[in-house]
């Protein structure tokens, strides 16, 4: 690793955009899951996912615990794009408010996150999910505690 490559001396955008990038590997999560497409800026962060069969619940649409998943990534990723080298951070909360089905004739999703508010201690954020047409098919807000 080079020394831009070394994860604890980057500021957690740095960090994500080397993911993005493929210079570090990716969260297991978003292989899992086929989460592609990462990028934004600081405090703002996004993430798209193609939803398949293998995401759907019984009812025959796409599980919400995918669902939340995606808005938990976008809302905690744009919280680590404001970290200095040497900070981490956990979720506390996240509250999701699921406004649509979704299934795989929605097409491509996108998840756009944001920072609501960043203090030193805590950080607020939001994300919302869109299908491919652009309608809104989910919300969430999350609550990040922030440590060195």
């Amino acid at each position: 690793m080079t020394q831009t490559q070394d994860p604890t001396t980057m500021t957690g955008y740095e960090l994500l955009m080397a993911m993005a990038r493929g210079d570090l590997p990716p969260a297991p999560i978003a292989e899992t899951l086929g989460m592609e497409n990462f990028g934004g800026e600081v405090g703002s962060i996004h993430v798209e996912l193609v939803p398949r069969h293998g995401h759907y619940n019984p009812l025959g649409t796409v599980h919400g615990g995918v669902i939340s998943t995606m808005l938990d990534t976008a809302a905690g990723c744009s919280v680590h794009s404001t970290l200095a080298a040497g900070e981490g951070y956990t979720s506390l909360d996240l509250t999701v408010k699921f406004l649509r089905p979704v299934t795989v004739d929605s097409g491509r999703l996108r998840a756009e996150g944001r920072v609501i508010h960043r203090g030193r201690r805590t950080a607020l954020a939001e994300a919302l999910l869109f299908d491919a047409a652009g309608k809104q098919v989910a919300h969430a807000t999350s609550s990040c505690m922030i440590f060195a």
